[in-house]
């Protein structure tokens, strides 16, 4: 799921060696939580917010095919 993720955001922004990714581990959750520089925002969140909606979807449908829940988190 990180390799995915590392993967699209990493297409979408203007700067992708900037992109810091952490995670948190808990038994039934990950939490992904991306850094990344304020002009690449946008590009992340797209139009009303769909890109970033369709990213956490895809996620999602991942992480339930292995039996646990996914989130992701931008921190500005």
């Amino acid at each position: 799921m990180e390799e995915f993720l590392r993967y699209v955001i990493g297409s979408l922004v203007e700067f992708p060696d900037e992109v810091v990714f952490t995670k948190t581990e808990t038994p039934e959750r990950i939490i992904f939580h991306v850094a990344l520089r304020k002009t690449d925002l946008p590009k992340i969140i797209g139009k009303g917010g769909n890109t970033i909606q369709s990213l956490r979807t895809l996620l999602n449908a991942a992480a339930q095919k292995r039996g646990i829940k996914a989130s992701l988190e931008i921190i500005e």
